[in-house]
């Protein structure tokens, strides 16, 4: 291993060193204790000397889990809140599938409520809590958070992060600030709109109404944020502390937020840079020629026919076979866009070196360290019971994909334009799918930016293992296992 990887190892090292300590530092002298309320798992955050205080409930939105909101119960618990973070039904670690009908209030939205109504009770009834309570939420989180507020008279505040509700009026649900991210456009209209209806002529970042007699409405853009960045923008923090506090007649001296997501991203970054190094570690094993290299018109094929064909063949067929949403069609759709590249790419000789049992460091690698950070800091990776068969499913589907995928880049050593072309023609490929068929698979949407995101991350990785080893099955295998994973533990568990 060169003297650039010694550097690149040992700047890694250090900076997971450091992030580790920041995010930790953050629970630091924080009681964090499990709640289980009728089978949904809870989280209850406060200070050691907490004395009779507001208990706040925090919710989060589609496809995550209590680690995502752990910012904000850190934030309340040291403004002198009881602070409790749950996973929704479906979600994180809750055994429990939604339910119901989500194109109506009826359906799955009440199931969620009800469930709310159950976490509440719960927290209400918590030693040091003085019978007051106020909720946060986020994204689909935020409509459940303001309807229950309008149920529920004994909440006197709410914070709707990233809302859209129809629900909201001129005085309903009382005390309420919403925030959007800066980015967010059509949600940071909705921010403002819900404001004006209290009074038309509000701006954002003013209040109108007074929130110590229950008629406060605030709205305001959290900077250079999107829809998920919002949730560790110090300004969301402290407004939400600041809300809550002006609600109860509270100060919360002492209660800065932390910059939670940058310490979040550098970790990430750290354990992402440990690849480097370690797969010149692999190159040990290298294999004895370089991956084939597909004769253009092989290349196109391969590329092509499945980015076509595949939305068309699922298209008129039912695909809803797993309880879980969106991913019982992407396994499918990954199962055969990979098998039809791989005998195209086959048929033509251009698949020949075995991955071997390299493969198994790689999925370490992947699942116990980045998803182990994950799982800590960022929303669940460790998947409950209830998720084995969806994660064993929708493995069978990322494998060949990724395999496909690595023949097609030759491990990191195709041409840029080979390279952008097989991943551009994947995403088009999704892209085309939900144009087919928008009403089953609209959710599709909403994961695109996310595969995306593990294109790039797949991408970097896989070509450092497949330079270093001319093996491209081995991060085909290894990476494919861990998309499965990361796809089978995010998306919620549903039961029509």
């Amino acid at each position: 291993m060169g003297l650039a990887r010694w550097l690149v190892l040992i700047a890694a090292l250090l900076l997971t060193s450091v992030a580790v300590w920041r995010l930790e530092s953050g629970r630091a002298g924080l009681e964090t204790t499990p709640l289980d309320v009728a089978g949904t798992p809870a989280t209850v955050w406060r200070l050691p000397d907490t004395g009779p205080a507001p208990v706040v409930i925090i919710a989060h939105g589609f496809a995550g889990s209590r680690q995502l909101m752990e910012g904000f119960a850190q934030t309340l618990a040291r403004a002198g809140y009881v602070a409790v973070t749950y996973d929704l039904l479906g979600h994180g670690r809750n055994p429990a599938p939604m339910g119901g009908d989500v194109t109506v209030i009826e359906g799955t939205t009440t199931l969620l409520m009800d469930e709310l109504a159950r976490v509440t009770d719960a927290a209400l009834a918590l030693p040091g809590v003085d019978g007051r309570a106020a909720l946060v939420g986020h994204s689909m989180a935020s409509d459940i958070v303001v309807r229950q507020t309008i149920r529920d008279p004994r909440v006197q505040a709410v914070v709707a992060v990233s809302m859209f509700s129809l629900a909201v009026t001129a005085d309903q649900p009382r005390n309420l600030l919403t925030i959007a991210g800066q980015w967010e456009g059509f949600l940071a209209a909705e921010a403002l709109r819900a404001l004006q209806l209290a009074d038309p002529a509000a701006e954002l970042g003013q209040t109108a109404g007074d929130p110590a007699a229950g008629t406060g409405r605030r709205a305001l853009l959290a900077p250079w944020s999107e829809h998920v960045g919002v949730l560790y923008s110090p300004v969301t923090l402290a407004e939400t502390a600041a809300w809550i506090d002006a609600t109860f007649g509270r100060t919360g001296a002492g209660a800065l937020p932390e910059r939670r997501g940058v310490w979040i991203m550098a970790l990430l970054g750290a354990v992402l840079a440990l690849g480097w190094p370690l797969a010149a570690v692999l190159g040990r094993w290298r294999a004895g020629q370089p991956p084939p290299r597909a004769a253009r018109g092989v290349f196109l094929t391969a590329v092509a026919l499945p980015a076509v064909a595949v939305p068309l063949i699922l298209w008129p067929l039912p695909t809803q076979f797993l309880p879980v949403l969106v991913s019982d069609y992407l396994a499918l759709h990954f199962l055969l866009y990979g098998l039809i590249t791989l005998a195209v790419l086959w048929r033509a000789g251009a698949v020949r070196t075995a991955p071997g049992w390299l493969w198994l460091p790689v999925a370490l690698f992947a699942i116990a360290g980045f998803g182990g950070a994950i799982d800590r800091y960022v929303t669940s990776f460790v998947p409950v019971l209830e998720r084995l068969p969806i994660l064993l499913a929708i493995v069978a589907g990322t494998v060949p994909f990724m395999l496909a995928d690595a023949a097609l880049t030759e491990g990191g050593r195709a041409p840029l334009w080979r390279t952008l072309l097989a991943r551009g023609a994947a995403l088009g490929s999704l892209g085309l799918a939900v144009a087919l068929d928008l009403d089953e698979l609209f959710f599709l949407l909403m994961i695109l930016p996310i595969v995306l995101a593990y294109f790039l991350l797949f991408g970097m990785v896989a070509g450092w293992i497949g330079r270093a080893t001319w093996r491209p099955g081995a991060a085909g295998l290894g990476l494919g296992l861990f998309l499965g994973w990361a796809l089978a533990v995010t998306f919620p568990m549903f039961a029509a």
